[in-house]
């Protein structure tokens, strides 16, 4: 096939200097027949064209410029920056996410693992997902929980170690030159003034968590290797913990993983260590698929954070080093549940991928029950089946969520409007809250929070956060959310569709 010319040969006007012409398809009805060379229609319709190509980047710039507005794309920091669209620095990269077995698929109940903590309160789950990171001179492997919920990292270490469990590596062994100081600032900022020993050789730690468990060990200094989104390989400095005494489910065994991996917005943490380094943008984020069996990843830094789509709140500053904002109301579908409101404080809202399950403040969980014996009228509350503590017994076979999840509906966390105008709305399909027991039952996957000292808080679990990419920008100190499959990351687009269709339709 003839390739066909970008100007007609009849027209031998030659173009103005410095001026690209682009021949645009006549859309008039007598479409096909152009006007004599020279004729007034002719010269009509190459001013417009021209005129329509002069505009066509202010008409771009300006849909830009309105959409970097609603969607805060100009973000500033204060790491020698001025300003940066959205890209970040040097490197980002990327982590696989692998789930761990969950205790009850090992036989074990949750109420049967609270009354082994000596309560009837419930405790926080095994953790559920972790990566690898290679750590050490020459670098090692290290299976690390995944735990937005705190700041520090550690692994298990051979200080020697007085309780550790058996992991799937051996236990890192220190050199002398690699512990802490007392005096250096990493161990100022995690034991504060009160603390401070100036006589001590090392940097002790201790950190507890919500199920009860603790590690206490002391802070070391080595190297950490990770791989580019690019495959080449990048060297830094990590200060982590160096775990010799492990107490309560962080003995569990078999255990699947060698420590924890922080990556709350505390100084401590891995993505805040390594923007001060100017490695990454201080930002991170994970995709889990809704399928506990199906892909999952995380990345630190932003170049996979999707610029269009996302929905964003922002994070409240506050004494713990956790990701938390407020939400205005809870429904289940179109129905409000209690949402509690004392001296004027709206309920507080924390994303913490580190606990298995979500947990509603007392008041909203037991709403969120009566409404599901409400809506199902042939379901039994089950109350021998230990698996959680609601679940009932459906008068048909179900085999998965899939068989149940049309006869539910979602969980509906309303934030504050963008502009009083825009809604934000986290969406907890029933898929994401009900799981199925095995025996059968329907079983609710969000829990009460009172009992792990949550009484106004609502706490998002890693249950609740599947099938979705979720960003926490430490930047511009806020968290995102879009729907997502997670099947293959992408890095994001910079310039988004309808911005490419305006451009477009300007050329033609």
């Amino acid at each position: 096939m003839a390739a066909t010319p970008l100007l007609s040969g009849e027209d031998t006007t030659p173009p103005l200097h410095g001026v690209v012409v682009i021949a645009l398809p006549d859309r008039a009805a007598d479409a096909g027949r152009d006007p004599p060379p020279g004729s007034e229609a002719a010269l009509g319709r190459r001013a417009w064209r021209l005129l329509r190509l002069a505009t066509a980047p202010l008409v771009v710039l300006a849909a830009f410029a309105a959409a970097a507005h609603c969607y805060g794309l100009y973000s500033f920091s204060s790491g020698g920056e001025d300003w940066k669209w959205g890209g970040g620095r040097a490197s980002s990269f990327l982590l696989p996410l692998h789930p761990k077995p969950m205790a009850a698929a090992a036989g074990v109940s949750f109420k049967a693992a609270a009354a082994e903590e000596g309560s009837t309160a419930a405790v926080l789950p095994e953790r559920q997902y972790y990566t690898s990171i290679n750590i050490g001179n020459p670098a090692r492997p290290y299976f690390l929980d995944v735990d937005t919920g705190s700041a520090l990292t550690w692994i298990q270490c051979d200080a020697p170690c007085t309780n550790c469990t058996k992991g799937p590596h051996p236990l890192y062994k220190p050199a002398k030159e690699n512990i802490v100081p007392p005096r250096d600032s990493h161990c100022q900022e995690l034991q504060g003034n009160q603390n401070y020993c100036d006589t001590c050789k090392q940097c002790d730690y201790e950190i507890a968590y919500a199920d009860r468990s603790s590690s206490a060990g002391v802070l070391a200094r080595d190297n950490m290797e990770l791989i580019t989104a690019d495959g080449e390989r990048e060297n830094m400095d990590l200060v982590f913990g160096c775990a010799h005494d492990q107490q309560g489910k962080l003995l569990g065994s078999p255990a699947s993983s060698d420590g924890i991996l922080g990556l709350s917005n505390g100084a401590m943490s891995l993505p805040t260590q390594l923007a001060k380094q100017g490695i990454i943008s201080n930002v991170f984020g994970h995709c889990i698929a809704t399928d506990p069996s199906g892909s999952a990843y995380m990345f630190l830094g932003d170049d996979y954070v999707p610029r269009w789509g996302m929905t964003w709140v922002p994070v409240r500053n506050g004494p713990e080093d956790v990701y938390s904002t407020v939400v205005q109301k809870v429904n289940y579908g179109g129905q409000e549940l209690n949402v509690r409101e004392q001296a004027g404080k709206l309920t507080q809202v924390i994303f913490d991928s580190g606990s298995s399950y979500t947990y509603f403040p007392h008041e909203i969980y037991t709403s969120l029950i009566t409404s599901l014996e409400a809506v199902s009228p042939g379901f039994v509350r089950d109350e021998s089946d230990q698996t959680l503590p609601f679940c009932m017994k459906p008068n048909f076979p179900v085999r998965s969520v899939d068989d149940v999840k049309q006869l539910h509906k979602p969980l509906l966390l309303h934030f504050s409007k963008t502009w009083l105008v825009i809604p934000r709305t986290f969406e907890i399909s029933p898929e994401n809250y009900l799981i199925i027991s095995d025996k059968g039952n329907v079983c609710l996957g969000v829990l009460d929070g009172t009992e792990i000292g949550h009484s106004s808080t609502i706490v998002i679990g890693d249950v609740s956060l599947r099938g979705k990419l979720v960003a926490y920008d430490n930047d511009a100190n806020q968290i995102g959310w879009a729907q997502s499959d997670c099947a293959r990351p992408q890095k994001a687009s910079m310039v988004p569709f309808f911005l490419s269709r305006a451009l477009r339709s300007q050329l033609l």
